[in-house]
């Protein structure tokens, strides 16, 4: 197996950051390319490092990511990270690796909120930045008007004065092009400008390398062969594959051994490593006790570093075993040992998610950062092969003097102009308040607004629905207030089966007329199924497979042709946001179905009677 062994001043670490959809990962891929990372006899495959397939179709970076390359005798380790505010937490985590960022801004849309948050953690942290004016060839850019927008995001966040004087590279990541300054880059042109801009403005790790070892755990991964494994930065010292190192865990306990392997980021891949140096990205195995913001340190000198703070859950919902009529029938992984099994494997590596038993054996509680984190965790499940049922998210809520507090979140959306009543009008029922409207860039208005944390659920998907996909929103955790009351789920009452078999579509032609139907003709349903949402509030009880009488006498009216209604399509998201407090959503690889928690229609009315 391939070695390495890196010395300090030949290392730079960089965090690209931006807001969503700005080409943090095509820019990776275009820089992978032109620095040989790429064999001659290897695919070039777009967005290499959302290699997740929920990363490529939702087009957003869930991980944060590493990837390393060598510039003019300099190895660059390189950090691709989120742009979603539902995965801010991967941001920060990526910041305690690096010396400087890469701060990229579309030169059509300038900064928007989530570069405003990355930027102020980078700059917490006293990093410099590289500004990278990308999509310069776009017709509607403007790149000297969101140049002027950047500095002035610099001096309302108080940047320190030397770090205002940042290098300015225009860039087409699609096409690999970049020159200094605002301009467009040449026909000819490469990303050595950039790279160079790279060398220049992040410095070299500090760290000294014959000093005792002190490494930061950032972020936890897991591997089949390997079991956990922790990923960090060597800040001194040097960590060395064969000699034993100390585990400083947070309650002030230590575990020395012997790693079980030590690896470095060569490229795309990790190769076994003798020795790295300060400054070095790690991936070290065989401590499965490791938690982000351990310290790992010299056994002689046990100094920990200051650990890392981790966003609190604030949505939580529970996963249990398919209990549906129709369970089995697609799934591979069915049983409580499996569900139990692959969310054990999930903390491995995703400290964002927090696991815990109920007060049945076949119900977990799961609990996340927000609802788009929950909703990825669960769509990687059903494409392993799992069947399970999960809960309508709630928030975690905190007793604050004496009194229950539930999360609030501060939210921004920039939309067009004509979509700008939309947001008050949807906010109105979730409880939210808009505190401030302002222009943003020609055509287009950005507006401020605070919301309980559970009011959101679903907010994002119905806002894309509301402004045909145009709106951008972003979200962070404003702090705690006392609790606002109930919350609207769903307008209409629940349009429940009352016996199982194959819907038709006589039936759902005379019941579309009552409300909005979820299935179509030809689908199996089962007694307790949630098939429609009524028109009306409260629940009825339909019969969705019942059959034409066939009889001798043929009228006109009789015989006219069955027109339906296309069904309303359920997603994850959609669906959770849907369900009642007494409702489930069923999950399997091919489909995802509402039910009630009680099938039988005399266990519900009893259940309403107590």
């Amino acid at each position: 197996m391939t070695t390495t062994s890196v010395t300090t001043t030949s290392i730079r670490n960089v965090a690209l950051v931006a807001h969503v959809d700005h080409g943090k990962t095509t820019l990776v891929d275009t820089i992978l390319r032109q620095t040989g990372v790429f064999g001659a006899h290897q695919a070039l495959v777009e967005r290499v490092l959302d290699s997740n397939d929920q990363e490529r179709e939702r087009g957003i970076t869930i991980l944060a990511k590493s990837a390393s390359v060598h510039w003019r005798g300099t190895k660059i380790n390189l950090v691709d990270t989120p742009g979603h505010a539902d995965f801010g937490g991967e941001v920060e985590r990526a910041l305690a690796m690096v010396d400087g960022i890469l701060l990229l801004v579309d030169a059509a849309e300038g900064p928007l909120p989530q570069t405003r948050y990355v930027l102020s953690k980078a700059i917490a942290a006293g990093l410099p930045a590289v500004v990278v004016l990308n999509k310069v060839d776009r017709d509607d850019a403007r790149p000297s008007e969101v140049l002027d927008e950047i500095y002035q995001l610099f001096f309302d966040l108080e940047v320190p004065e030397h770090h205002i004087d940042f290098p300015v590279i225009s860039t087409i990541a699609r096409e690999g092009r970049a020159v200094e300054g605002v301009q467009l880059p040449a026909a000819d042109a490469d990303l050595a400008p950039l790279l160079d801009a790279v060398l220049r403005t992040v410095p070299a790790p500090m760290g000294d390398p014959t000093a005792p070892l002190q490494a930061l755990v950032t972020n936890l991964d897991a591997s089949d062969y390997l079991g956990r494994l922790a990923v960090g930065r060597v800040v001194r010292g040097t960590l060395r594959a064969e000699r034993p190192v100390a585990l400083l865990k947070g309650d002030g306990s230590a575990i020395t051994r012997r790693p079980a392997q030590l690896l470095a980021v060569e490229g795309l891949n990790r190769v076994a490593a003798e020795a790295l140096g300060a400054g070095d990205v790690f991936v070290l195995a065989g401590f499965p006790e490791v938690e982000i913001g351990d310290t790992i340190a010299d056994p002689a000198d046990p100094d920990p570093l200051p650990r890392l703070t981790i966003d609190e859950p604030i949505l939580r919902m529970t996963f249990g075993v398919n209990t549906s009529p129709l369970a089995g029938r697609e799934g591979r992984y069915l049983t409580s040992r499996h569900l139990r099994d692959r969310l054990a494997r999930e903390v491995l590596g995703n400290v964002a998610i927090r696991v815990e038993d109920t007060d049945s054996p076949d119900v977990l509680q799961v609990a996340g950062r927000g609802e788009l984190q929950l909703a990825v965790l669960i769509e990687s499940m059903r494409r392993e092969g799992y069947e399970l049922e999960v809960s309508r998210p709630e928030v975690v809520t905190r007793e604050i003097d004496g009194k229950r507090h539930e999360p609030i979140e501060e939210g921004v959306v920039d939309l067009p102009d004509e979509h700008v009543g939309t947001v008050p009008q949807t906010l109105a029922a979730r409880k939210g308040t808009v505190l401030e409207i302002h222009p943003g860039d020609p055509g287009r208005t950005v507006v401020t607004f605070e919301a309980p944390a559970r009011g959101l659920l679903g907010f994002r998907s119905q806002l894309v629905v509301l402004t045909r996909g145009t709106a951008l929103l972003h979200t962070r955790h404003r702090g705690w207030a006392p609790w606002m009351g109930e919350l609207p789920t769903r307008r209409g009452g629940a349009m429940i089966a009352d016996r199982p078999g194959v819907t038709t579509g006589y039936a759902l032609d005379k019941l579309q007329e009552r409300g909005e139907l979820f299935v179509g003709p030809g689908e199996a349903v089962y007694e307790g199924m949630v098939v429609g949402e009524s028109a009306r509030p409260g629940d009825m009880t339909v019969n969705v497979i019942r059959e034409k009488q066939k009889t001798n006498i043929r009228t006109h009216a009789s015989d006219e042709a069955i027109k339906l209604t296309p069904p309303r399509p359920l997603t994850i998201e959609s669906a959770i946001e849907l369900i009642a407090e007494d409702e489930l959503v069923e999950i399997t690889p091919s489909s995802i179905r509402v039910r009630k928690r009680l099938l039988r229609e005399q266990l519900r009315r009893g259940a309403a009677r107590r």
